[in-house]
């Protein structure tokens, strides 16, 4: 079984650190890197619902995409959803891992993924990466749709291709506006 060094690595050459914007915590959180990992679980965000799953599902690496931490804290006390979080974790031997605008950032990375679920064709980034020859890899996404539909109609195909949130989609502007070219 691989060391979750190991599987580490295999992250970060896929989503680089040193492609994070400078304000962004990535990397490993918690978890020892001579522990055996045998089952990795993803979610974009490490609260304590997710990490309760991860706990029952009996993963060993969870890799989140939004950071538990963007900065400094001078606690992990239980008593906070953060401090929590992290002891459930160690408690359960589980490591957290973070890849946000690093993964964002790659090509294919987590724009293109979102990009993909709510129907655009990408197009290349909305900042592109200056040391990629190729002009695909950079922060965000342009993408297009096949054909033009309006406002409320592209919000409507969103919010059939991500997954539920409380807060559901939202958009704002003329709902009867045609709309073709996407940012993400």
């Amino acid at each position: 079984m691989p060391k979750l060094s190991d599987v580490i690595a295999v992250l970060e050459e896929i989503y680089p650190p040193q492609w994070a914007e400078s304000w962004d915590a990535v990397g490993l959180v918690c978890g020892d890197p001579e522990a055996e990992v045998g089952r990795v679980m993803f979610a974009v965000d490490p609260v304590q619902t997710v990490v309760d799953e991860a706990v029952e599902w009996g993963a060993d690496l969870l890799v989140t995409h939004h950071p538990l931490y963007l900065r400094g804290t001078t606690t992990v006390a239980a008593t906070g959803f953060k401090g929590r979080v992290v002891h459930t974790l160690i408690k359960h031997d589980i490591a957290l891992h973070v890849a946000h605008t690093n993964a964002d950032h790659a090509d294919p990375g987590v724009s293109d993924a979102l990009a993909e679920a709510v129907g655009l064709k990408v197009t290349g980034p909305l900042v592109a990466d200056p040391t990629d020859p190729a002009g695909r890899r950079g922060s965000g996404r342009i993408g297009e749709l096949p054909q033009p539909m309006t406002l409320s109609a592209f919000a409507a195909q969103v919010a059939a291709g991500l997954p539920a949130t409380a807060a559901g989609v939202r958009a704002a502007g003329d709902p009867e506006r045609q709309v073709r070219r996407v940012a993400v």
